[in-house]
């Protein structure tokens, strides 16, 4: 097959001009009243957000900041889910609140699609998704996934300290998620790398973020050129050859497709495996519990999700408008924390505690309406995976420096440093 003609390198610069946004606050900064100037890139909020929420849902449901060029934070669990499947009044074009907005005529499609398109688009762009990601189709990834696991361990021998964050967690989304589009699996470093320039670099000028954008880009277009003069059975090959309305996909469609996978398919395992190692570690009761009651694990794990949901979205206001109480404006962000929705005591009973056998959990850790998360079937495989081989191997673990753990700012909270002692 010759190069298609699609992914010309003419398609670039569209690709820059369309990212482009039209504004460029700086945003960090000591936060002076959380209800009024609220920021989630500060390092307070990424240490522990949760007080934070709970504060704000007694005093101020919706919190206000004028930084990003202004937006707004519902805490309670009403809010959030109403907020979420409202396509109406609320576009899911920007995901990522950052100091920049890409501008409207980015709308139904978004940069990331199927996340970042609206309705009547979104539809056609997830159900093109589905097929693998069925419960079938990620089943057949298990073996493979175990496997990976117990090589990341076997490294491990000999250590009494371990990074479970950098040498066991961020190891096994990156290779399920590289073995699915067809990836180099010694890509790896460079995974990270395009993660943290697109979820933790929300306070760059416009300008680097598009140029660290650009990096990305270029390296997902280098695999699609490739793909295409050697196609084969993987989810490049399939977004490649995939058609829509009887036409092949746009460029910005397969490329924007794949970005997603590997950025939000990788961060967000990553982080809840992270965090649900780091509860177990911190807390000896629940480790000794599913060490002891392994089949208890599946119900843990929602509980673990629910108590440290790793995702919190963005959405951008459409027209001026009041809501719920407070005045937004047109392209006013919306902050859609749904790691502060799943604490919240009006939704949950001990909605502070984590309860390892909690039966009834109507968590919004995978997300809440038509965004839901496409792949909550494999990240949950991941999950039980990752955590059934280490209480198998590793069943006496804890902390080896509660202060020395370190977590992800922005909108994808997980632990980055997770330094463990074993035995």
């Amino acid at each position: 097959m010759t190069a298609d003609d699609r992914f010309s390198p003419d398609f670039r610069e569209t690709l820059k001009d369309r990212a482009l946004g039209v504004r460029n606050e700086i945003v960090t900064g000591p936060v002076s009243d959380w209800a009024t100037d609220f920021s989630h890139a500060e390092p307070e909020w990424a240490a522990d957000p949760y007080p934070i929420q709970d504060e704000l849902r007694e005093r101020c449901p919706i919190a206000r900041t004028e930084r990003f060029g202004g937006g707004w934070l519902p805490t309670r669990y009403e809010d959030v889910a109403a907020i979420a499947y409202d396509t109406e009044h609320f576009s899911s074009r920007a995901i990522i609140m950052s100091n920049f907005r890409p501008p409207r005529e980015l709308a139904p499609v978004g940069g990331i699609p199927p996340i970042s398109s609206d309705p009547p688009f979104h539809h056609h762009a997830r159900k093109l998704l589905l097929p693998a990601f069925t419960k079938n189709a990620v089943a057949r990834r298990e073996a493979a996934t175990r496997a990976l696991c117990h090589t990341l361990i076997d490294a491990l021998e000999g250590q009494d300290v371990v990074d479970a964050a950098r040498d066991y967690a961020q190891h096994i989304p990156m290779r399920v998620i590289a073995d699915m589009l067809g990836f180099p699996p010694e890509d790896g470093p460079r995974f990270r790398v395009f993660i943290e320039n697109a979820l933790e670099g929300v306070n760059l000028q416009p300008e680097e973020r598009i140029a660290r954008t650009e990096k990305l880009f270029d390296y997902l277009f280098a695999q699609i050129r490739e793909h295409i003069d050697n196609p084969r059975d993987d989810l490049t090959s399939y977004l490649i050859d995939a058609e829509f309305g009887g036409q092949k996909l746009e460029p910005s469609h397969v490329a924007g497709t794949m970005a997603l996978l590997l950025i939000a398919g990788i961060d967000t395992t990553w982080s809840a495996i992270g965090a649900s190692l780091w509860h177990l570690a911190k807390t000896p009761a629940d480790r000794e519990r599913l060490v002891a009651e392994p089949a208890l694990l599946p119900t843990a794990m929602e509980e673990l999700l629910r108590a440290y949901a790793p995702v919190t979205m963005a959405r951008l206001v459409k027209e001026d408008m009041h809501w719920n109480g407070v005045d937004m404006k047109s392209d006013d962000w919306i902050l859609l924390s749904f790691p502060a929705a799943n604490r919240d005591p009006a939704q949950f009973d001990r909605a502070g505690e984590v309860v390892i056998d909690r039966e009834v959990n109507r968590h919004a850790a995978f997300g809440l309406g038509i965004h839901r998360c496409v792949g909550s079937h494999l990240a949950r495989m991941e999950l039980r995976v990752a955590l059934e081989v280490w209480l198998e191997r590793i069943p006496a673990f804890t902390l080896a420096d509660p202060a020395a753990v370190a977590w992800a700012t922005g909108q994808v909270r997980g632990p980055r440093t997770l330094p463990i002692r074993v035995g």
